[in-house]
């Protein structure tokens, strides 16, 4: 039986530095990157992990891929492969920083946490993370999709997503790809995380149709992350190469925001009642330091 280390809030190891108000500058954006995010919704290659971090991190996340790993319980989600399709694999699971010591500390790592009290404009506040891997040859897609169409069950809307390649990420291995502007949007209807990547398209009007003509491809080399906006468009396409794209991610929110409902907001999570305010062993504060 492995130790829920969500019982930590803070950091466990040595593997990332403690962040000291000296350091803001260290890691803080630049005005014209927190401009970039603002008109595009997104702003990315952000150096957030070093080799020994990705090196750690891989290892851990390598144990998860055995269906009977120390901890399995502990899971909120997990699923080997998220696609109906078993030629198209999408690992995804929710909950590593609950199982292991690099996952669980990372969400303390301010290289990223100092971009994310910017971005957010606020204390930072822990959500929940993702991991989303795809093996070589046969790895599956991410369908376009809005972060926050899944997670109407909080308000108000002040979240913010941080994705963090473990490898490097390119076009042919099926890196994170975002619609510019599409965060100006109005919340669209859930068409599915895996499988179709035209889905989406049945919602669409006419003009917003017509922006999927030119996506971004946001290619990363290993221990960069992405940033966006929670209404972003954003998917992935197949990983046909000879190489893994392994990717986590964690989602945040701003201090203060409730919960939109009486049902348990993750799996395994004891409930939060419609109308109170987010915290408590799951949901840590993060990052308290605003400049």
């Amino acid at each position: 039986m492995v130790q829920d280390l969500a019982t930590y809030h803070g950091p466990i190891t040595d593997l990332f530095p403690r962040y000291s108000p000296d350091d803001w500058d260290r890691y803080c954006l630049a005005d014209e990157q927190v401009e970039f995010f603002n008109t595009h919704g997104y702003i990315a290659g952000i150096q957030v992990l070093d080799d020994e971090q990705i090196v750690r991190l891989r290892e851990e996340l390598t144990e998860f891929f055995e269906t009977d790993h120390a901890g399995r319980e502990l899971w909120h989600e997990y699923h080997s492969n998220e696609s109906a399709n078993p030629n198209q694999v999408l690992f995804h699971a929710l909950g590593a920083w609950r199982l292991r010591a690099g996952f669980h500390d990372l969400l303390w790592n301010p290289a990223y946490l100092v971009p994310a009290s910017q971005l957010l404009g606020g204390q930072v506040r822990f959500w929940h993370d993702q991991l989303f891997c795809k093996p070589p040859k046969h790895g599956g897609v991410v369908a376009w999709h809005q972060d926050y169409s899944y997670w109407t069950r909080t308000k108000p809307m002040a979240h913010l997503t941080c994705w963090i390649g473990l490898d490097e990420s390119t076009t042919e291995n099926g890196c994170l790809q975002y619609i510019p502007g599409s965060h100006e949007w109005d919340l669209l209807p859930i068409t599915g995380l895996a499988g179709d990547m035209n889905a989406i398209k049945s919602v669409l009007t006419e003009d917003q149709y017509a922006r999927f003509n030119n996506p971004v491809a946001i290619e990363l080399a290993a221990g960069q992350a992405a940033f966006h906006h929670p209404l972003l468009i954003h998917g992935s396409h197949e990983n046909t190469t000879n190489v893994p794209r392994r990717a986590t991610v964690i989602n945040l929110f701003r201090e203060g925001v409730k919960s939109y409902s009486d049902e348990p907001l993750l799996d395994g999570v004891p409930k939060i009642r419609k109308g109170e305010v987010i915290q408590g062993k799951y949901f840590p504060l993060l990052f308290e330091e605003v400049t």
